[in-house]
């Protein structure tokens, strides 16, 4: 794992606000994740992570949603564990 230390906390407010998407509940799932998970988690899901941002809004809401379901199945299933956290 890595990403630790100042180059991580950089990294970490990078993505706190990649994880601003205009829409208060798609900000609210992905910024839960990231504080909860991202710091244990193992680099390949923190790229899945990063690819998962990469997305258009309009997609992840449907995601999220259930309305539709990513074709790479790595960001299927870190939408479905992001869904799964508890409020």
């Amino acid at each position: 794992m890595g990403g630790q230390g100042e180059s991580g906390e950089a990294e970490l407010k990078r993505l706190r606000w990649r994880c601003r998407r205009g829409m208060r509940e798609l900000d609210q799932l992905l910024e839960r994740w990231l504080e909860r998970e991202w710091r244990q988690s193992p680099d390949a899901l923190r790229g899945d992570f990063r690819r998962l941002l990469d997305s258009e809004d309009d997609r992840l809401w449907k995601w999220f949603l259930g309305h539709e379901r990513p074709d790479d199945d790595a960001l299927d299933a870190l939408v479905r564990r992001i869904r799964s956290l508890p409020h």
